[in-house]
């Protein structure tokens, strides 16, 4: 589809305008805008998926249709990382605000909380699952209705995935949090969403882990000038070379092909 053939059918189904990066359908939300619409769903009683983007992401749903699908149908989705802001300023022209779920997790437990109801803690290693549960539920109050590491067989249809369900679905919690790390977490949601009895579901990746304070944020000074991914490869070199050192270069050549493909659409009208 089409950037304006885009921009059609958010307006014929309400949804606000999307910037597309390479395939995925992101808004310009900042933190306050994402808690916002996730407290506004759960007030109407509605559904929602709330995803983010980074460059890793961004070059993940650029190789990947069923991504392409999840970002087009999720209710909210947000940019989370300097690379994704630069691709859209290039491709559009515009500079959207980003977040990421650990700026507001505590927030939304709060909110949850206030509600009188829960939360669901999937993914991480299991020691650290429950200890940012604890931490998460002593600093807000929020009932945490289950706690589930992410090592299991995630394939859809699995025996650990039956279990699973049922064990979320008997809980019944207001918000699920999936911390599993890109693109699993997001695999998973897309194969179980219409299975889950949660109103709202976040892909947080390393959540568990900065709330479990096994990894810790840089300077907020450090993420305004892009060099995030710099201090995160500098601590998990053997597990984030390939995403950085080969994966950054090809999102700079994919996101200027999309520019020059837009330019020359442009030229041709």
């Amino acid at each position: 589809m089409t950037d304006e053939g885009d921009r059609q059918a958010q307006a014929s189904e309400g949804r606000p305008e999307r910037l597309s990066v390479l395939g995925a359908q992101l808004e310009d939300l900042s933190a306050d805008d994402v808690v916002a619409r996730i407290f506004a769903a759960l007030d109407a009683r509605t559904r929602a998926r709330v995803l983010n983007a980074n460059a890793y992401m961004l070059n993940l749903t650029y190789e990947n249709a069923w991504l392409r699908d999840l970002f087009r149908e999720a209710e909210i989705t947000f940019f989370d990382g300097v690379g994704a802001q630069l691709a859209a300023r290039i491709l559009s022209g515009r500079h959207p605000r980003r977040t990421t779920p650990p700026e507001w997790a505590f927030e939304i437990a709060r909110g949850v909380a206030k509600r009188g109801g829960s939360i669901y803690m999937l993914g991480g290693e299991e020691t650290a699952a429950i200890l940012a549960s604890e931490r998460l539920n002593a600093a807000t109050g929020v009932r945490v209705a289950g706690v589930r590491d992410g090592f299991f067989d995630h394939a859809k249809g699995s025996t650990d995935n039956v279990a699973l369900l049922a064990e979320i679905n008997g809980a019944r919690p207001d918000v699920l949090f999936i911390n599993m790390g890109m693109p699993r977490q997001e695999r998973w949601l897309y194969d179980h969403w219409n299975q889950l009895d949660a109103p709202i579901a976040i892909t947080a990746g390393a959540l568990v882990d900065h709330l479990a304070g096994r990894v810790r944020r840089p300077p907020k000074w450090v993420a305004d000038m892009g060099l995030e991914w710099l201090v995160r490869l500098a601590v998990e070199p053997a597990r984030l070379w390939r995403r950085y050192v080969l994966g950054l270069p090809v999102f700079g050549w994919r996101v200027l092909r999309e520019r020059l493909s837009l330019s020359a659409q442009s030229r041709d009208r």
